[in-house]
C-alpha cells in the first residue's frame, strides 16, 4: 500500500521593525535594513516565491499544485514606518509578497504601547502611506485596535479590539481584510472564535515552527527572524532546520516557555480580576 503524500510545510516568516535603531529591550525586534536586504535576495537567489497569508489560506482548500513550488510568506506585525521606507523598496525591487499587520490606534502616531521595551517614540505608518501600500502586493491585515494581550482580556473588550482594527482598515482602504494576527502571539479558543465571527478568514500565532497544511488557519505557526541571523541561520530557517546548538536551545526554549507564560499571564489575571470585583462588593 502507498503512504499517503506528506504535507507540506511552509515557512511564514515574522518580522517586525526594519531599522539600525533600537532600546536593547526591544533589539530582538529589529533586523537592520542592509540584512533584510541580503535576506530578500537570497530568497530570490533561490528561487522562493513569497505570497500573502491569504493566498496561502485559500491555495490549501485546492489541490496541493496551487502553492508554489518553494512558497514563503513574509508578515510584517504592528505596523511601523520603517515597513515604508526601508523593507517596501526592497520588497518591490524583487516584486515580492508580503502581509503587514497593522494595530490601527497607533497609526499616524507612535509605538505607546512598546513603554516597558523603552521604545514609546517609534513612528508608525500613517494612513496615507497605507493606502499606497495596498496597491502593491502587500496584504494589509488587522493586529487588533491597541495591541493588547487578547486572551486575558474580557469578551466584549477583545471582540470590540478584533472588529474595531478590521473596521478601521476597511474604512481608510476600501478593501476587505481578511487576515489577523494575535498581538505578542497569545489567543485562545474563545478569541479564535471571535475572530472567526468577526469574518477573517486567517489569523497568525507564534508558536516557533514551520506552518503545515493541517494547520487550524485561525492558528497559523510562524519563525521569528532574529535581528542577528546570518546568511546560514536565515536559511535553515527557511527549511526548519537548526544550524546550531545554540539556535536549536533557543527554538525549544521559546516553544516551552510559551504555553507556560500564558498560562501563568491568564492565572495572574484571573487573581487581579478577583480581587478587583471583592474590592467593589466591599465598597
Amino acid at each position: 500500500m502507498n503512504a499517503p503524500p506528506q504535507k507540506k510545510k511552509v515557512p511564514i516568516l515574522m518580522y517586525h521593525s526594519i531599522s539600525c535603531s533600537a532600546n536593547p529591550r526591544f533589539r530582538r525586534f529589529t533586523v537592520p535594513p542592509s540584512l533584510f536586504a541580503k535576506q530578500m535576495t537570497y530568497l530570490y537567489q533561490h528561487a522562493y516565491t513569497p505570497i500573502t497569508v491569504t493566498h496561502y489560506v485559500r491555495a490549501r482548500s485546492q489541490e496541493e499544485s496551487a502553492l508554489p513550488e518553494h512558497p514563503v510568506m513574509l508578515t510584517f506585525d504592528d505596523g511601523f514606518a520603517d515597513f515604508f521606507t526601508a523593507a517596501l523598496p526592497v520588497l518591490m525591487q524583487y516584486n515580492f509578497a508580503a502581509t503587514l499587520y497593522v494595530s490601527t490606534a497607533f497609526i499616524d502616531g507612535t509605538s505607546r504601547w512598546l513603554r516597558y521595551e523603552k521604545e514609546p517614540t517609534r513612528l508608525m505608518l500613517t494612513w496615507e502611506q497605507l493606502a499606497e501600500i495596498s496597491t502593491s502586493r502587500i496584504e494589509c491585515g488587522a493586529h487588533s485596535h491597541s495591541h493588547p494581550q487578547l486572551d486575558i482580556l474580557p469578551y466584549t473588550v477583545a471582540r470590540d479590539e478584533i472588529l474595531q482594527s478590521k473596521k478601521l482598515l476597511e474604512d481608510h482602504l476600501g478593501q476587505e481584510i481578511f487576515s489577523f494576527a494575535y498581538p505578542f502571539g497569545y489567543h485562545t479558543a474563545r478569541v479564535r472564535q471571535l475572530v472567526r465571527e468577526a469574518g477573517y478568514t486567517s489569523a497568525c500565532a507564534v508558536r516557533h515552527a514551520m506552518s503545515s497544511e493541517t494547520d487550524d488557519p485561525f492558528s497559523l505557526a510562524r519563525l521569528m527572524v532574529r535581528a542577528d541571523s546570518n546568511t546560514e541561520e536565515f536559511a535553515a530557517l527557511l527549511t526548519g532546520r537548526s544550524p546550531s546548538p545554540v539556535t536549536a536551545v533557543y527554538k525549544i526554549y521559546a516553544r516551552s516557555r510559551t504555553p507556560v507564560w500564558q498560562v501563568a499571564r491568564r492565572c495572574a489575571a484571573s487573581v487581579t480580576q478577583y480581587l478587583k470585583e471583592g474590592r467593589v462588593a466591599r465598597c
